[in-house]
């Protein structure tokens, strides 16, 4: 996934600027980002404080590391590959 070049506490201070009274346009350009951007950020971020924020991040990033503790090896795509396909080659063929 992307890393974002705005970090949370960013964003939903861009957010504030917007709630403060200032133009959605006005506020975008100020801070090089599109409409779209903007929106999806609200949609995400929106009534959140910045502890929330990071509270989320956090737990997102929890889930992450159990899933990969939870299944091991088995989630690599060549071993999806070899368990799902009998007779499978030893190698897998090049792309």
């Amino acid at each position: 996934m992307k890393r974002s070049r705005f970090p949370e506490e960013q964003i939903i201070g861009i957010l504030k600027e917007r709630e403060a009274g200032a133009k959605t346009a006005d506020v975008c350009r100020r801070h090089g980002i599109c409409d779209a951007t903007f929106y999806n950020w609200k949609a995400k971020y929106g009534g959140m404080e910045v502890s929330e924020a990071k509270r989320l991040k956090a737990l997102a990033g929890e889930h992450v590391r159990r899933t990969r503790w939870r299944f091991g090896v088995r989630s690599t795509p060549m071993v999806r590959l070899v368990l799902q396909t009998p007779n499978a080659p030893a190698v897998m063929p090049r792309r």
